[in-house]
């Protein structure tokens, strides 16, 4: 069976496994490297970090002499498909805005983990158009890009024959969520995994799922700075506003993605 939105068979999913776990001990392995080398910036860092992790499953497709856009359905999207899929990462982060607030009322994160964040974001801030474009590329874009080359480009299709879409796209959100190796952002992650995957089969496409991780992943960037107040050490949740979000953008998701169609030829029908 082939992927869906591909002419090209899929890998074995023995070896797409194996290519997300080289990809993800490489990207690791390697950012860990990357930070004892003097002088390198975090920008610098992030964007060899996240090639890193696309890196040995793309080395598979080309030894096995598959053409890479077709292998990976990455055919040119029509605009309504752009459109639509940019709308899916801003209702997407609306809806995990709320979702990460109301969790915080159960489990608030830990002081030490808002430094870091704050860290992350004061080391990327920059002042002047091509400094901001810079931090967007290399926080939202390339880290977008990566991840779905891996995880609904070449890992995904590979569960598709054996587990069917639903068994494929809970399968990959779960690594996905496991990928960042962030435990209080492990239910996030593994939300945003399942809308994504659903965007790649529903579409036929990885475009989709590419603007739509790259829109969520800059709107955060941009929006969380402002709206975070370097004072508070303590979180204090505020879950009227994160039901609210989650409600509404959780609706604007669902919206989106039935109004997503398939716009890839395939032989197959979504399974």
């Amino acid at each position: 069976m082939r992927p869906l939105g591909s002419a090209v068979g899929p890998l074995h999913p023995a070896v797409a496994l194996a290519a997300t776990v080289v990809g993800v001990a490489a990207m690791f392995a390697g950012g860990s490297v990357l930070a004892g080398v003097p002088g390198m910036s975090l920008r610098l860092q992030i964007a060899i970090a996240s090639a890193l992790l696309a890196v040995p499953g793309l080395l598979v497709i080309a030894t096995r002499g598959m053409p890479i856009r077709p292998a990976l359905a990455l055919q040119p999207a029509p605009s309504r498909a752009l459109i639509l899929s940019g709308l899916l990462g801003l209702a997407l982060w609306l809806a995990s805005v709320g979702l990460m607030e109301l969790q915080s009322v159960v489990m608030p994160p830990p002081p030490e983990y808002l430094e870091a964040f704050r860290r992350l974001h004061e080391a990327l801030r920059a002042d002047g158009a091509p400094g901001v474009l810079a931090s967007l590329i290399v926080i939202a874009i390339l880290p977008g890009v990566s991840e779905e080359l891996l995880m609904r480009g070449i890992l995904l299709p590979s569960l598709l024959p054996a587990l069917g879409a639903p068994g494929a796209i809970l399968t990959t959100a779960a690594a996905f969520a496991a990928m960042h190796g962030d435990a209080y952002r492990f239910l996030f992650t593994f939300v945003v995994g399942l809308v994504l995957g659903a965007a790649r089969v529903r579409s036929g496409s990885l475009v989709p799922p590419i603007v739509a991780h790259a829109t969520l992943n800059a709107v955060t960037f941009l929006v969380a700075p402002l709206v975070d107040d370097p004072s508070q050490t303590v979180y204090t949740p505020q879950p009227a506003l994160g039901l609210a979000c989650l409600v509404v953008g959780s609706a604007l998701t669902l919206a989106v993605a039935r109004a997503l169609r398939r716009f890839v030829d395939s032989p197959e029908k979504a399974t």
